[in-house]
């Protein structure tokens, strides 16, 4: 599933720095994630790491997006198709 910034958001900004795919961006109010970019970090960090670093813990998971690992893997790969992933991949999958 890919991950959403409720309403505690005060904008700090602190999760776009720490987004690998760049998938967060201010809104009106607070910060939005783009579902079609957000991989959850998988591929790049064992935990999700706007979630790690927002000091209102306003990152979660979007009950309504669902997705497997192998396809928000796939994601991080088309986006950045020059990186070299290590496998087994880094991923929320398998703390």
């Amino acid at each position: 599933m890919a991950t959403i910034i409720v309403e505690d958001c005060t904008g700090c900004g602190a999760c776009v720095a720490v987004c690998p795919n760049q998938a967060i961006r201010a809104g009106e109010q607070l910060h939005v994630i783009d579902p079609r970019r957000c991989t959850e970090c998988v591929g790049f960090f064992e935990e999700e790491q706007c979630a790690k670093v927002c000091p209102v813990d306003a990152c979660l998971p979007d009950p309504d997006r669902q997705e497997s690992e192998a396809t928000l893997l796939a994601r991080a790969r088309a986006q950045q198709p020059h990186r070299v992933f290590p496998a087994p991949p880094p991923s929320r999958f398998r703390r």
